[in-house]
């Protein structure tokens, strides 16, 4: 399997940008991802702003 370019902390922030006013397909220029990327994240990492530090590997278990 194909390591991530991203660790979790990194895909979270990225996915909290949009809610600065970013647009999806700035960021994801920017980021040099595609937009399905950021839609399967935000689907993955959701609902998952209220936990822990740390704990977001293991939930994904």
């Amino acid at each position: 399997m194909k390591k991530s370019k991203y660790s979790d902390t990194q895909n979270m922030s990225i996915l909290k940008q949009p809610e600065g006013g970013v647009t999806v397909a700035d960021l994801c220029g920017e980021h040099g991802m595609s937009s399905a990327s950021f839609y399967i994240w935000r689907s993955q990492y959701g609902g998952m702003d209220a936990m822990p530090h740390g704990t977001h590997d293991r939930a994904r278990r």
